[in-house]
């Protein structure tokens, strides 16, 4: 790959911890400040539907609170492609939006779009509403190189990779099929001229291995495991880390 891949902190579970209180503690502005100051090269937050962990409010807020970096330091706002997500893209105009196809109690995001004819409507029109608020749009699909063909008839500029199976197996001690996975969905995405991006329960742990195999990742979403290890490390320190290990690429 060419330059080291993007770090983008996921900062909902810091919201979820605020939102267990009435006490606004702790800030989320305090923890964006101190991810840049960490070397992130952006923040990614995903407003869902119950406001479990971060609001509408939060959004506009860190909007406000980047602009002084933003292109650079970069916003990235994920979410199901309703219209309650596209009116706040169009309200903070993010550099980038990953659409995700979770149903609105869905726990966590574990599944990709399959762009088949169930789907594709809903993507392709929410992907025409993105390009025209001027931010990238990027959509969250499995670690399958058979539905990376499909992107780019939506108009969608790239592809967050599903890497939760890929940490499933490094947990079982067999990540050769799941990497592998990974890595020619990169590398079909990577052909066709599409951004590569990965997420979900990536870790100081399985980070390595999957950087030195994958080519042409651009940038990395990651905030549970990352702030899982601040609770020992420190955010900053954390941070520090995850950056470092998105360093080790082939």
């Amino acid at each position: 790959m060419a330059g080291q891949a993007r770090l983008s902190v996921n900062l909902n579970k810091v919201a979820l911890l605020r939102n267990s209180r009435r006490t606004g503690v702790p800030d989320l502005l305090t923890f964006a400040r101190l991810a840049r100051e960490a070397g992130a090269d952006g923040i990614t937050v995903h407003p869902r539907p119950d406001e479990r962990h971060i609001r509408r409010d939060d959004v506009l807020a860190l909007a406000e609170w980047m602009r002084p970096w933003r292109p650079g330091f970069e916003l990235n706002v994920e979410g199901y492609p309703d219209e309650r997500l596209l009116s706040i893209v169009r309200a903070v105009q993010p550099e980038q939006c990953t659409l995700v196809p979770d149903a609105a109690t869905a726990f966590t995001s574990e599944e990709g779009w399959k762009l088949n004819g169930e789907d594709a409507p809903l993507v392709n029109s929410a992907v025409a509403a993105l390009k025209a608020s001027g931010c990238r749009a990027i959509l969250f699909i499995d670690p399958d190189p058979s539905v990376v063909p499909r992107v780019p008839s939506t108009g969608a500029d790239g592809v967050e990779i599903y890497t939760g199976s890929y940490a499933a197996s490094v947990r079982d001690r067999q990540p050769a099929a799941s990497l592998d996975a990974c890595c020619e969905a990169a590398r079909a995405a990577a052909r066709l001229g599409l951004v590569v991006n990965v997420g979900h329960d990536l870790n100081l742990a399985n980070l390595p291995l999957l950087m030195s195999a994958m080519p042409a990742v651009n940038e990395a979403s990651i905030g549970h495991e990352l702030t899982t290890d601040a609770l020992v490390t420190g955010f900053t320190a954390a941070v520090g880390a995850y950056k470092a290990a998105l360093g080790q690429a082939g």
